[in-house]
């Protein structure tokens, strides 16, 4: 164990990069991230952030973006079974519904995240992402409600290509996965493009009752219909279909880590119960951005979708189906104030509305029957926005930006008793304030320091949770992030340090528990004190180059301290002050190897070193430490000028770890736990044309 935790205090590291190489000079190229409403170099950009590449994305298993997003310190996604996922920035899995917690999440500048707070993420197929940002801590001044960050993803098809081209990849692998996944672009014109992405991902999993059958198409279209505006539209329908097995005892996971949740006292198993999450979705986005003079820019756009789902579980079967509207615009204004100041200054809204009816029935064998209750909520959040930032010879830039949040929660119960008229929950105004500011001390060297609000208020899903109930006692989760960093460049950027610590008081966290039958529910647990430190360093130590046995070879080490504990924390006679806060691991360190042979050979090695965490409130059960290792093999050969070919096979958990991923938290009856796979293989090949 000190050896452990020796590596990884050596191990600082955080953020991973891009990076082009510009072949004349050898100099690695200034990796650029999209932000507060363009593209900023990351050197100078005043928030922690991470981008991962198209190669990042695709450097481990295609079917799920698990081992690439572990890789960014800080962000932590947890897979219980193929297709059901969690994800926490900054925070723990303390509360997730629908598997995201406290992040805001965009695809192409749309908002994933419903007027709900549900974010669908495993509606997304990886293959169809480009690259990915994350932003780190509280950005509720211009995204809206958010404490943890904000991840933004970007698909492929939106870079303007002269030809056509077609890319098939197919995978198959252990527990009888099977993958097809499809990329076209069709450029129409020098102004109009259209890619269209298309995949079929199958699984038996490696649990009982863990299948997984998903159904996947996307479409992006650009149209620049005149010099100074551009048109762009995502949208995507989504069939997806998996089962969940249910968590385990620490003795029946030692007994037969493969089982699904058996029948326990009067409650039936997983498997009788055919427990399981049919999710058919669509979602679209229209979005116009139009120069309206060479300081002035106007973006518009609306967005929409439409949720149906069905939930047999162990003690009912529910049914919801959700509908959401809204629509994000802003005005932006650069100008120079003198010969080497420069400000811009952006004023916008965010709005969305969402329905959702949720009814549940009695489970008689994933048949649903007798009605147990039936509710319609409705959810609306509106946030407004400033901004402003100036540059001083782009050295100092200083950011104040001011958001005003507004949330509230109507409902109506239908059965088993119904009420006579709509009732309301109003989680009133919140302002949310940021100021952050970063200065380059030398052209490779940046300090940033910033201070902003955090401010979430319940999701739907916690409001009307799974034990039926609706729960008008909760409030919004607030606080004060404080952080300062750092960001280093040395040798022409061959090497790249970055660091972060912060501080965050949250107040009236929402806690998710759970009762006898599994049924889950939420509530305020007062104040929680979360201190962090993120560090990384990327080594380039053989820059891309055309001889040798070695033509490149990249070492990346990303490091996460975590200390999150319960300040003041009472329920019924029980004190928790003082204890850590469950489901989250005191470190995880991350190291990837990336190494380029001739011929087009590549390998990738990926290892993830996770600490032992808490699973309840008292700290009384842990999930152990794990060392998880990856790797992957892969061979391009281009046939022609237009064709290319790639083989590639891997393997996941090659050290033969028996680890629990996606724990049950506060689990009733000592169910916590859900075994993930031994070791595994996979392979497959894919054709570009």
């Amino acid at each position: 164990m000190k050896r452990y935790y020796m590596f990884a205090a050596l191990g600082l590291c955080g953020k991973l990069y891009a990076q082009e190489v510009d072949t004349a000079t050898n100099r690695l190229e200034q990796v650029e991230v999209k932000a507060y409403f363009n593209k900023q170099p990351l050197l100078r950009l005043t928030s922690s952030a991470a981008v991962l590449s198209r190669q990042m994305i695709q450097s481990q298993q295609s079917p799920s973006l698990v081992s690439a997003l572990n890789r960014v310190p800080g962000l932590r996604m947890e897979e219980r079974s193929p297709g059901s996922y969690r994800l926490a920035l900054r925070g723990s899995m303390i509360r997730s519904p629908f598997g995201v917690r406290n992040v805001k999440i965009y695809l192409d500048d749309f908002p994933l995240t419903d007027a709900g707070g549900n974010t669908y993420l495993n509606l997304i197929d990886p293959y169809a992402l480009g690259q990915i940002n994350i932003l780190k801590g509280p950005d509720g001044s211009i995204y809206g409600a958010n404490s943890g960050g904000v991840v933004s993803l970007y698909s492929k098809g939106f870079d303007q290509s002269s030809e056509p081209e077609v890319n098939l990849q197919l995978t198959g692998g252990s527990y009888g996965l099977f993958q097809e996944q499809l990329n076209t672009i069709l450029p129409f014109s020098q102004t109009q493009q259209l890619a269209i992405n298309q995949s079929w991902t199958r699984s038996d999993g490696y649990r009982q009752n863990s299948a997984l059958n998903k159904k996947n198409i996307q479409l992006n279209y650009n149209w620049l219909y005149a010099k100074t505006s551009e048109l762009k539209f995502t949208g995507f329908y989504s069939d997806l279909g998996y089962q969940t097995p249910g968590g385990l005892t620490a003795v029946q996971m030692e007994t037969d880590r493969r089982q699904a949740r058996p029948k326990g006292g009067p409650n039936p198993g997983s498997v009788e119960q055919k427990a399981a999450i049919y999710d058919k979705t669509f979602f679209g986005g229209l979005s116009n951005q139009t120069r309206l003079s060479s300081k002035m820019t106007l973006f518009a756009s609306i967005f929409g979708s439409s949720n149906q789902i069905k939930n047999p579980f162990i003690t009912n079967y529910e049914k919801r189906d959700e509908k959401n509207l809204g629509t994000r615009l802003y005005l932006s204004y650069a100008d120079l104030l003198g010969r080497d100041l420069k400000y811009e200054l952006q004023l916008g809204l965010e709005a969305q509305k969402g329905w959702y009816a949720v009814d549940n029935y009695d489970n008689e064998k994933g048949v649903a029957t007798n009605p147990q209750a039936k509710d319609k909520l409705d959810n609306s959040q509106q946030s407004f926005f400033a901004r402003t930032q100036l540059e001083w010879l782009e050295r100092l830039q200083l950011e104040l930006s001011l958001g005003l949040n507004e949330s509230k929660i109507g409902y109506r119960q239908y059965f088993p008793v119904e009420q006579e008229d709509k009732a309301n929950i109003d989680f009133g105004s919140t302002w949310m304030p940021r100021a952050a500011l970063s200065y380059l001390i030398t052209p490779m060297f940046a300090l940033r320091a910033s201070i902003s609000k955090g401010f979430s208020t319940p999701t739907v899903a916690e409001v009307r949770s799974s034990d039926n109930s609706i729960n008008t006692l909760l409030k919004p989760e607030t606080g004060t992030n404080h952080e300062l960093g750092l960001r280093l460049h040395l040798w022409n950027r061959r090497v790249v340090l970055d660091a972060a610590a912060y501080t965050y008081q949250m107040d009236n966290a929402i806690i998710r528990q759970l009762r006898e039958n599994g049924a889950e529910y939420f509530q305020n647990a007062g104040k929680i004190d979360q201190k962090g430190l993120e560090a990384s360093i990327l080594l380039y130590l053989i820059t891309p180059q055309v001889s040798g046995v070695v033509r490149s070879l990249q070492f990346a080490s990303n490091f996460s301290f975590n200390d999150y504990s319960f300040r003041t924390y009472q329920v019924g006679d029980k004190n928790y002050q003082g204890n850590k806060l469950p489901a989250v691991p005191k470190t995880v360190w991350v190291n990837s190897l990336n190494i380029l042979f001739p011929n087009q050979f590549r390998f990738d090695l990926l290892s993830n070193l996770t600490a032992a965490m808490p699973l309840d409130d008292a700290n009384s059960v842990y999930a152990k430490r794990y060392h998880l290792l990856q790797g992957k093999l892969s061979w391009t050969k281009s046939v022609g000028s237009r064709y290319q070919i790639r083989l590639f096979g891997g393997a996941d958990n090659l050290l033969n770890e028996k680890y629990s991923l996606g724990n049950d938290i506060n689990a009733f009856g000592g169910r916590y736990f859900n075994p993930a796979p031994l070791r595994n293989y996979y392979g497959g090949m894919s054709f570009n044309f």
